[in-house]
C-alpha cells in the first residue's frame, strides 16, 4: 500500500529536501507541497493524502490552524526546528498525531511516516514525552477531560500509555496479551472520544491522571 504524502513548509529547500528523501521509498508518494497552512489545507482537499508533514511556523495560516482544519482528514505529523517549540502542545491538541524535529535521521523519518499513517501515534522519542509533560504542566486545560467512564484496568492502561509505554511493554507490565492491551486502548479512545494515542496522552495529563514529574526524561 502506498502512503500519499503532502509536505507543508515555508522554506523551499526544506520542502524539496523532504520530498526527495521520501520519494526514495517505494511505499511513499509525495503528492504535493505547500508553502503555508492555507495552501496545505486546500491541497489536501484536492489530492486527499494519507499524511501531512506539517511545519508549525508558516505565513498566512500556521501549522496549528491548518492541523485543526484537517482534523477530519489526513493524519498530521508535525515538523519543527525547535525541541521546545512553544506551539507543539497546541498542535497536539489540534489533532496532530506526532511530532519530529527537522534534524531527524532519514530512517527515523521513514519510520515516523509509516507509524503515523498506520493509525498509531508517534510517542516513542523521549523529547515528545517531555514536551507533552511540560506543556501539560504549564498550561491549564481549556476543557477538562473526565476519565470516570473508564474501568480500573482501562484507567491503568491509559496511565501507562501516557508514560510512553508501547502495547507490548504494557502487556508485559500487566501480564496480559498484546491483543488485550489493544482492546483496552480502543475502548479508552472510544469512551473519551479521542482520535489516537497522542490525544490519549494529552487527555491523561489534562485530567490529572498523570502528572509531569512521573515522565522520565
Amino acid at each position: 500500500m502506498t502512503i500519499r504524502i503532502v509536505i507543508a513548509d515555508d522554506h523551499h529547500v526544506v520542502r524539496t529536501g523532504f520530498a526527495g528523501l521520501l520519494d526514495t521509498q517505494p511505499d511513499f508518494t509525495v503528492v504535493g507541497t505547500a508553502p503555508d497552512g492555507a495552501l496545505a489545507v486546500r491541497l489536501c482537499q484536492e489530492v486527499c493524502p494519507d499524511l501531512v508533514l506539517m511545519d508549525v511556523r508558516m505565513p498566512v495560516m500556521d501549522g496549528i490552524e491548518a492541523t485543526r482544519a484537517l482534523s477530519d482528514g489526513p493524519r498530521v505529523l508535525i515538523l519543527t526546528t525547535f525541541d521546545l517549540d512553544e506551539y507543539v502542545f497546541d498542535a497536539l491538541r489540534a489533532g496532530a498525531s506526532g511530532f519530529l524535529l527537522k534534524d531527524v535521521t532519514a530512517e527515523r523519518l521513514f519510520e515516523a511516516v509509516r507509524v503515523v499513517a498506520s493509525g498509531d501515534a508517534l510517542l516513542a522519542p523521549a523529547v515528545t514525552r517531555r514536551l507533552i509533560a511540560e506543556f501539560a504542566r504549564l498550561r491549564p486545560p481549556s476543557t477538562p477531560v473526565v476519565v470516570d467512564a473508564l474501568t480500573l484496568r482501562e484507567t491503568e492502561v491509559l496511565r501507562l500509555v501516557a508514560e510512553g509505554l508501547s502495547n507490548s511493554e504494557i502487556a508485559a507490565r500487566l501480564n496480559v496479551t498484546e491483543q488485550t492491551v489493544k482492546t483496552h486502548v480502543s475502548h479508552v479512545l472510544a469512551k473519551l472520544s479521542l482520535r489516537d494515542r497522542t490525544q490519549a496522552v494529552v487527555a491523561a495529563y489534562e485530567s490529572g491522571l498523570v502528572v509531569p514529574r512521573s515522565v522520565s526524561p
